[in-house]
């Protein structure tokens, strides 16, 4: 597949670094140990900034134009109200914005993840890099500490951000924990908490975006609270039947389909659906991930299950198909159910529909 990544025709690279591991299209640089904020803006080639410059239509002649350059004069007919995002390195245009967008430079995205542990010690940047002509960057960085479900089962935290300068968009910041045994991405929302905020280009765009973790409810506490509910759910038993419903109602795309798992009428579900709710329930099952202390018939290992799915078994048309629906589509959506689910049966002992 294409990978977008932009190739730098100066530097004879392409812009993108990853830590010890080659990503899938194998390209960029491999670096073996953890850059500090400055080094991986260096290595991915993001140490760039962008400008916003006025916009002119052309006049028809040619050498009129040319003139015009050379003797400072507006060449054409200015454009108001708009302006080009230009990279100034090369001089490419990577947009067309209004004048309200405000740029937010790559180094300033990288204050996201300085902001949360008041520097960049603590944070290990795994993953940079830029698409296109460098209009859209995205950056994933592991925060120190771990989340411990049982004696053995550990969870890595991750951050991930992404940002344009082409005038779609908005800045994007996630947060998703990692379970190491078998890299299932769990994407939960704590409480009131919110795993992914969205920032528009405005004027106070910057400043949001330092706050960002106190939007997000990303605090030195969140992976307190993390471990202590998945630890709770990882002491919580549920038998087959309750997991199967579990899995029918956090994979169910509709309300239609609810309903008609409500009033047991499973006869009238696609035969698409409940192949696909056998495949979560056969993962849930079966899959050595499952079969661990802290899974193997437990509130933890259902949830585990939904998140382990579109990790390990449902099939993609590519890898960005694959990280798009996990961090903000489908896979979000019924993780998310999932976890809904599973803080109800940890309560009520039951399944809802709703």
């Amino acid at each position: 597949m294409a990978h977008n990544l932009y190739y730098n025709q100066r530097t004879e690279k392409h812009s993108f670094f990853s830590v010890r591991e080659k990503a899938w299209h194998s390209l960029g640089t491999i670096i073996e140990d953890y850059p500090t904020s400055a080094e991986a803006l260096k290595f991915a080639g993001l140490n760039y900034t962008v400008e916003k410059r006025p916009l002119f239509t052309l006049d028809n002649v040619n050498f009129d134009l040319l003139n015009a350059l050379t003797d400072g004069i507006e060449p054409g007919v200015s454009v108001p109200n708009y302006y080009a995002n230009v990279r100034t390195d090369t001089d490419e245009v990577l947009g067309v914005v209004g004048k309200d967008y405000q740029i937010v430079q790559n180094m300033e995205a990288f204050s996201f993840f300085d902001s949360i542990v008041g520097n960049d010690d603590g944070i290990k940047y795994e993953t940079a890099g830029a698409l296109g002509k460098g209009e859209r960057i995205f950056i994933t960085a592991k925060l120190p500490e771990y989340i411990r479900v049982g004696r053995d089962d550990l969870i890595e935290q991750y951050l991930f951000l992404t940002t344009s300068h082409d005038g779609f968009g908005s800045i994007t910041a996630a947060f998703t924990p990692v379970r190491i045994v078998c890299r299932n991405t769990l994407n939960a929302a704590m409480k009131n908490q919110q795993n992914t905020i969205r920032i528009r280009h405005t004027s106070s765009a910057t400043e949001r975006l330092k706050q960002a973790h106190q939007l997000m409810g990303i605090s030195s506490r969140l992976g307190q609270e993390m471990e202590e509910l998945y630890n709770h759910w990882a002491k919580i038993r549920i038998n087959d039947r309750e997991v199967k419903r579990l899995i029918e109602v956090a994979m169910a795309p509709s309300r239609k389909v609810l309903t008609s798992l409500q009033e047991e009428k499973r006869d009238t579900l696609s035969s698409h659906y409940l192949n696909i709710v056998e495949n979560v329930y056969r993962f849930a099952s079966s899959a050595p991930s499952q079969l661990e202390e802290t899974t193997k018939g437990t509130l933890f290992g259902a949830y585990n299950a939904v998140s382990g799915y579109f990790q390990n078994v449902r099939s993609f048309s590519d890898q960005e198909a694959k990280f798009k629906s996990i961090m903000n589509g489908t896979g979000l959506q019924r993780v998310q159910m999932a976890f809904n689910c599973c803080n109800d049966f940890a309560k009520n002992g039951t399944i809802n529909f709703n």
